[in-house]
């Protein structure tokens, strides 16, 4: 149900240490307040979808549960929601600005995630449509 990109995405998240996943988190909230709540909401996905997500999420921070919690008490929720929200926005690049969805996978390729790029149209050249 879940891209091949999206599905990098999170794999690749997933494998962060816990103190990059704890700034991600940390990020991610403090852009929240410049229009990452607008974003996250522009990314919603099917329940199909989103269950597919939160499953592949879930399952690969369980894992790591007790490393997580020795680095920072309630890391595990707060790394499950930043890689969900950013796993929705790559999921739903299409819906969202090339600024929405930079702002959501930002916290995340800042550490080196990679993420697909925004599918945006290619720009004119030389006046001449693409």
């Amino acid at each position: 149900m879940l891209d091949p990109g999206t599905e990098r995405f999170v794999d690749a998240a997933l494998a962060l240490p816990p103190a990059a996943l704890a700034a991600a988190f940390d990020r991610m909230v403090e852009d929240r307040s410049r229009g990452g709540r607008e974003a996250s909401l522009a990314a919603r996905p099917s329940a199909a979808q989103d269950s597919a997500l939160t499953r592949r999420v879930r399952g690969g921070l369980l894992a790591r549960a007790d490393e997580l919690d020795e680095h920072l008490t309630g890391l595990l929720s707060d790394a499950k929601s930043a890689i969900c929200i950013a796993g929705r926005a790559v999921l739903k690049r299409g819906r969202l600005t090339p600024e929405q969805y930079a702002l959501l996978v930002t916290p995340f390729t800042a550490l080196g995630v990679p993420a697909p790029p925004h599918p945006t149209v290619d720009p004119p050249r030389d006046g001449v449509p693409a």
